[in-house]
């Protein structure tokens, strides 16, 4: 029986990377999409998002089986807990990258984002791939210096966020209502997407440790 429930929990683990490469993935495609007004690129984000919520579906079914039958406690607890939760960030971070992809399909053939924030918007995207990429490594590693290097990722596109809504806000701005609107948007959804990644990250090091600190990775 406990043989059984051993491998229960490593299914659950190796879902979680499933999922977390499908995000990897999708996240590349879009940021493409966006950034080179990619039409076909961009429906294929659409579309395969829909594999990314039933494996979360699958995993979470997964997980709720095993807490109703096997009873798990200690450090089996809090990976199946923990997997609940991951699954539900991996997935949101999915659906922002559908978003994103979303918005490209909605502006073809032109660009969402002006001349002027494409820099900014190139190294958002260069972080949020890279989160993604650091994830998959963490889930199957647990290493926690990739858990670290994913809080420095997200630190950068905080303050990258924040610049686009300084330059919104700024007297020189002369870009139209619906393209500051995408702008803002657009923003938000790296910014998030990021951030679902370090939720994903602080749940990892809490299943190393033992330990909840959100602040110290």
């Amino acid at each position: 029986m406990r043989k059984v429930f051993q491998e229960e929990l490593t299914q659950v683990g190796e879902q979680l990377v499933e999922i977390s490469k499908l995000v990897s993935e999708a996240i590349g495609k879009a940021t493409t999409s966006f950034q080179v007004a990619d039409v076909d690129l961009a429906e294929d984000v659409i579309t395969a998002d829909a594999r990314i919520d039933f494996l979360q579906n699958s995993l979470d079914e997964r997980a709720i089986d095993i807490l109703a039958l096997q009873g798990p406690v200690a450090s089996d607890l809090r990976m199946i807990v923990g997997a609940l939760r991951m699954s539900a960030s991996l997935e949101r971070m999915g659906d922002l990258a559908r978003h994103i992809a979303q918005l490209a399909r909605l502006r073809f053939p032109s660009t969402v984002i002006p001349a002027s924030m494409t820099a900014t918007f190139e190294k958002m995207a260069e972080q949020d791939q890279l989160i993604a990429e650091k994830l998959t490594v963490l889930l199957e590693t647990r290493d926690l210096e990739v858990a670290r290097d994913i809080l420095k990722a997200n630190t950068t596109i905080d303050d990258l966020h924040l610049s686009v809504f300084q330059a919104i806000a700024s007297p020189d701005w002369a870009e139209s209502p619906a393209t500051t609107v995408d702008v803002a948007l657009a923003s938000r959804y790296f910014e998030r997407f990021a951030d679902h990644g370090v939720s994903v990250a602080r749940k990892v090091t809490y299943l190393v440790t033992g330990e909840w600190q959100p602040q110290a990775l």
